[in-house]
């Protein structure tokens, strides 16, 4: 993922903030010889007390074609997007310009991260996991406790497998036009709140909130 200066989150709080509002992406993983990589969906948990960037716990179903690859090769990317937003060329326009001279553009934030996954399948540490992921996901409770050989779930654990991810870097991008002059980022945050479209009012945010810390 190419990251521009402008781009780069400002400090570790900008990203890991995000983050902790975006708890679903897509693992990457790469393929055995001759295949494609595999992108697997999932909800997952990023703790960041552990180690140097922090950790990531999901699970997936056994059953998941992806068990070889990842055993093969552990290195993953783990990777989150959102608060996206097309930009229209004649929004864009620098000033002076015709409207039809502005260059069409994306606005999203962007956080992945990398590192080495680790496959779980003791029934123990599969239910401290997703006893974590519960209290993450489902704080106020209303399940009951995940525990190897206790009913409702404990005989569900083998069919699961655990994933924690040792995160080893992190990339953090929110590209929302902070290379351009304040007059055409505040014309296009006046434009996001006219249109109204999904995903608008976050990009909007996100412009606005890096432009008073600019």
């Amino acid at each position: 993922m190419l990251i521009h200066p402008w781009d780069a989150a400002t400090d570790a709080t900008e990203w890991q903030e995000w983050l902790a509002a975006h708890d679903f992406g897509q693992l990457a993983v790469n393929g055995l010889a001759g295949e494609p990589p595999f992108v697997q969906p999932a909800h997952f948990l990023y703790d960041p007390s552990h180690g140097a960037h922090g950790e990531v716990l999901l699970h997936l179903a056994r059953p998941n074609p992806l068990w070889r690859a990842l055993e093969a090769v552990p290195q993953v990317t783990l990777s989150v997007v959102d608060d996206h937003a097309f930009i229209p060329g004649p929004w864009h326009a620098a000033p002076g310009d015709p409207p039809e001279h502005g260059t069409p553009t994306s606005y999203y934030a962007a956080v992945q991260l990398l590192g080495v996954a680790h496959v779980l399948d003791d029934p123990a540490q599969k239910a401290d996991l997703l006893q974590r992921q519960l209290g993450h996901f489902q704080p106020d409770g209303g399940t009951a406790p995940v525990a190897p050989g206790r009913e409702p779930f404990g005989r569900m654990l083998a069919g699961i497998r655990g994933v924690r991810i040792e995160v080893t870097e992190v990339r953090a991008k929110f590209k929302y036009d902070g290379n351009k002059p304040e007059e055409v980022q505040r014309r296009v945050t006046g434009l996001l709140a006219d249109r109204a479209a999904p995903g608008d009012a976050a990009a909007r945010a996100h412009q606005l909130r890096r432009l008073s810390a600019g």
